[in-house]
């Protein structure tokens, strides 16, 4: 979880590779509206993000019956959010990929080709609530290589790679 420009999908993705689990990005998730919202440069509200998160937790339920391990890129920036994806189950942790706004804002500057436009971004850091212990979180800072972010959240989570 994370802001727009934390590195969630490519960070996501090398994890899930190094894991050896399935990767999805909640992107793929996100209804053709919310997409259309967000490049016009509006934020969404919670109504818009409620199918798209219990979109996100079912798939979420799905792969746990099926007995598979996945990781899931999604913002996730508000605890409201995040427990419709948790929903009190222990077997799901949340990463949390930290950063400052600064930081973020030089990565979206640079980045080409996604419907999230840069003016957004300070509109997220407003709704971001950074999880606290309750939720177990997994916090690792993005100033850093993908490689050490992954090896970092690898550690926290006290799992062997293949």
């Amino acid at each position: 979880m994370g802001v727009s420009g934390s590195g969630k999908s490519t960070v996501a993705d090398r994890l899930a590779a190094r894991l050896g689990w399935r990767y999805e990005d909640g992107d793929g998730f996100h209804p053709a509206s919310n997409v259309a919202k967000m490049s016009a440069g509006q934020p969404l509200t919670d109504e818009d993000r409620w199918p798209w998160l219990q979109a996100i937790a079912d798939e979420i339920d799905r792969l746990s019956a099926a007995g598979e391990r996945a990781v899931i890129a999604c913002s996730a920036l508000k605890r409201a959010y995040r427990e419709v994806l948790v929903h009190g189950r222990d077997d799901i942790r949340i990463v949390f990929l930290d950063g400052t706004q600064d930081l973020v804002a030089a990565r979206l500057a640079a980045r080409k080709g996604h419907f999230m436009p840069p003016g957004l971004l300070a509109s997220q850091f407003r709704t971001l609530e950074r999880p606290d212990a309750s939720e177990r979180p997994v916090v690792v800072s993005i100033d850093a290589s993908v490689e050490q972010i992954v090896d970092d959240i690898v550690t926290q989570l006290d799992l062997v790679a293949p």
